[in-house]
């Protein structure tokens, strides 16, 4: 998975340093030339290594068996990429009989890199990362996606009272969000429009720092279209304060 991270990572970072062009796919989200050439290179290596395993990617589609499956998204982060800003990754994850067992995030422009595998934890550069231990939501930092997008959706109210009760908030958006969540540097992430390659691969990494990753209803999947991960600590909390509960109280220790 690393290899082929690094494959379709040097493919995407070609195309950003010398331009290319790009289009709008049905949904209205950009495309460019390199998410669809760098999915293509990084579906290749990983068929090479694993030839029974199927795939679903965000740009070729879905292929092969579903009990065994690697889920891409070869440019997390377009809008950024597009612009010139360096913050945009690669995304694999594994999934096996419906568990996301294994992801990585790759920032070719840096060089990052962050892995997990179930139950060995989670890692940037080699380097064990851990959630925060932030328990009180007045200390909280709370990471978003596009506040028109937020806006336009039905957590918008939600959201407004989580930022109430939260010390800060900040539009870092994609796949740095979670990051921010994992290495302890943020509390709470979410996003209301999510696709399953959008978030496999941050799945477990949250959860093998410490924390937990559901969607906005509290569910354990990563097709239910948005995503709420924290600390572990504040979970239940900041989702209460989100559904507007006015009493919470912390679960004993």
């Amino acid at each position: 998975m690393v290899n082929a991270a690094r494959a379709g990572g040097t493919v995407a970072l070609n195309c950003y340093q010398r331009g290319f062009e790009v289009g709008v796919k049905a949904d209205r989200s950009p495309v460019t030339e390199a998410d669809r050439e760098a999915e293509r290179v990084i579906v290749e290596a990983l068929q090479a290594r694993c030839p029974n395993h199927g795939v679903l990617g965000e740009e070729l589609g879905e292929s092969g068996p579903r009990d065994r499956r690697f889920i891409i998204d070869p440019i997390d982060g377009t809008r950024n990429f597009i612009r010139g800003i360096p913050s945009w990754a690669v995304l694999i994850a594994l999934e096996e009989a419906g568990e996301v067992t294994a992801g990585l995030v790759y920032e070719p422009v840096t060089g990052v890199l962050h892995t997990a595998f179930r139950g060995q934890g989670a890692w940037r550069d080699g380097q064990r990362i851990h959630v925060s231990t932030v328990d009180a939501l007045d200390r909280a930092l709370v990471v978003h996606t596009s506040v028109n997008v937020l806006r336009r959706g039905r957590y918008w109210e939600g959201f407004l009272r989580l930022a109430e009760r939260t010390e800060v908030q900040r539009g870092f958006g994609d796949f740095s969000a979670y990051i921010l969540v994992a290495e302890g540097k943020g509390e709470i992430a979410l996003s209301t429009t999510a696709k399953a390659w959008d978030v496999a691969a941050l799945k477990v990494l949250v959860e093998e720092a410490g924390g937990r990753f559901t969607d906005l209803e509290g569910r354990s999947s990563i097709y239910r279209g948005s995503v709420f991960a924290t600390n572990g600590l504040l979970h239940d909390a900041a989702l209460a304060a989100m559904r507007g509960d006015t009493v919470y109280k912390m679960p004993p220790c």
